[in-house]
């Protein structure tokens, strides 16, 4: 989850969300509820004037609406966060919508905010899987750096050595390591972007040097450079791809975890009597629930009772082999803090 207060004044204003994840969905029907005040740019039905006759076939545009929320539901079949409610801001005013909520749609929520609502932000943010996402565009003697925000790239610095044309071998190492010194603190995906053969050659340099970073590096062709090449890699797709590479990357360790400690008798519950009984102890300390759960009346309170005691919750959807595993050994697992009887 990202998150940015806009504006907040004695516990009430604006706060913008961007769910990144199946858990932060989760999160957000926990945060929005009936009169809070919602808005996001969406689709509806927009009826153009003419002096035709007969009208011509109504659009969808893309429209920025508030919506007072009436509804909120979890869609279990689609995990989106269906949000209803009737607009007040924007067109068609006094007139009902839904906002179909998933992971990438962002959303602003005016309400009062409970210390319990701020409480559950900032566990989201930080366990957000991602930090945030860099992109790198390498051409001969010059790489730019930018930040990926919710608005758009964010332009970081610009790293020269010599000239951009007929660089030697020497000058070009020098324009890596001062590369690398500049991505020191990425801690989220990065993208390594170009035409040509640079791009290739700094990959391997930062494979060399700094392992860590490259497993969180993907390589990517680009046509221009600079922030040309930062739009050609958000139009291919590449920042969702492996932002949910990343996540499913999580999901598969938790679950590999799950499984070895079930294989050795380590600490871990499995199965909603073991798991509540977990719990009830205080020993859960990772709580991983199937996403074909999440509207069972059952869960949801033993979802609720893990939060109260600082247990993480991941949701793992059974579109995935993780969720798959979990789904047989009951939907509900627990990673523990200690082993219990």
């Amino acid at each position: 989850m990202k998150s940015e207060v806009r504006e907040l004044r004695n516990q009430f204003g604006e706060i913008r969300l961007f769910p990144e994840t199946l858990d932060d969905i989760w999160h957000l029907s926990h945060l929005v509820g009936p009169g809070d005040l919602v808005f996001a740019t969406t689709f509806r039905s927009v009826e153009a004037a003419t002096d035709k006759l007969r009208p011509e076939k109504v659009e969808k545009r893309p429209v920025r609406l508030g919506i007072r929320v009436e509804k909120v539901e979890f869609h279990q079949h689609t995990n989106r966060l269906r949000i209803a409610g009737v607009i007040e801001s924007g067109v068609d005013v006094t007139a009902h919508h839904t906002l179909n909520v998933e992971p990438g749609f962002e959303i602003s929520v005016i309400k009062r905010w409970r210390s319990v609502d701020c409480e559950r932000i900032r566990r989201a943010v930080d366990a957000s899987a991602y930090g945030v996402v860099h992109i790198v565009s390498v051409e001969e003697g010059e790489a730019q750096v930018y930040r990926l925000r919710q608005f758009g790239p964010e332009w970081v610095t610009t790293v020269t050595a010599g000239s951009s044309k007929g660089a030697d071998t020497g000058t070009r190492s020098v324009l890596f390591e001062k590369t690398l010194e500049a991505l020191t603190a990425v801690t989220g995906p990065l993208v390594v972007a170009g035409p040509g053969f640079v791009k290739d050659e700094f990959a391997n340099y930062v494979r060399a040097r700094a392992p860590d970073l490259a497993e969180r590096m993907v390589v990517v062709e680009t046509r221009r450079i600079g922030r040309g090449a930062v739009q050609e890699v958000i139009g291919q797709g590449i920042i969702e791809r492996l932002l949910g590479d990343l996540h499913l990357a999580r999901e598969v360790g938790l679950m590999d975890e799950v499984l070895l400690r079930v294989a050795t008798g380590g600490a871990v519950a499995y199965g909603i009597d073991e798991v509540e009984k977990a719990i009830a102890y205080g020993a859960a300390e990772t709580v991983l629930v199937s996403d074909t759960l999440l509207r069972d009346e059952g869960t949801t309170m033993l979802i609720e009772r893990a939060e109260r005691l600082n247990a993480s919750v991941v949701v793992l959807s059974t579109e995935f082999e993780p969720g798959e595993r979990l789904a047989a050994l009951g939907g509900v697992a627990a990673l523990l803090r200690y082993t219990i009887e």
